[in-house]
Parts: structure tokens; sequence; C-alpha cells
């Protein structure tokens, strides 16, 4: 079964770096635009940065522009979320899908940034 397996977050403080990283199981990212989205507390999950596999074309969210980078590892089917100058209002569960979300949904990993 395929399975999207997200890791990487933590606790850090405002102005802070984290790299976050999603992996597949059952499948590659061959072909497909991935992406990575974002749910704070009481809020709708939101879209943050996405990138097509096969050209590294990206796309971003105005509020990461700038601060945020995704990227991807071909060899290992990795796709990742460089994130810098961290603030409070980035604290989040993170999570990576297909820019259209039509992989089941992982277990996202939470970003906490403390002010």
């Amino acid at each position: 079964q395929d399975q999207l397996v997200e890791s990487g977050g933590g606790l850090v403080q405002h102005g802070g770096s984290l790299r976050l990283s999603c992996a597949a199981s059952g499948r590659t990212f061959s072909r497909l635009n991935m992406a990575w989205f974002r749910q704070a507390p009481g809020k709708e999950r939101e879209f943050v940065a996405s990138i097509y596999w096969s050209t590294g074309y990206t796309d971003y969210a105005e509020f990461v522009k700038g601060r945020f980078a995704i990227f991807r590892e071909i060899a290992n089917n990795v796709v990742y979320l460089r994130m810098n100058s961290l603030k409070p209002e980035d604290t989040a569960v993170y999570y990576c899908n297909t820019r259209a979300g039509t992989w089941a949904w992982g277990q996202g990993t939470q970003v906490t940034v403390s002010s």
C-alpha cells in the first residue's frame, strides 16, 4: 500500500531553520507534482510548495517565498522542504502529498516555532 512518511519536524526558535523530508513506500514520485502542505490548529490544510518531479519546476505560496525551498532527491525518491527564517505563524503539522492531494495523507510532522 502506498504510504507517505514525513519527518524532520521539531521545536525551533523564531528565525531558526528546519529541513523536512518525505518518502514513500510502495511507489515512486516519478512524473508527479509533489507538494508540501500544512495545517495549523483550528485551520484548514493549506498549500506550501510544490515541485514537478520530472523538471524540478517549483511553486510556492506567497507566505513562504524567499524563506522555504522545496527540492528533490531523485535517486532516493525523497522530497524535502528547507525552511529558513521560521516564524511562530509557521507552527503547524506539515504533510506531503501530490499537488492534488490524491494519495492517502500521512501522519505529518509537527513544526513548532517559539517566539
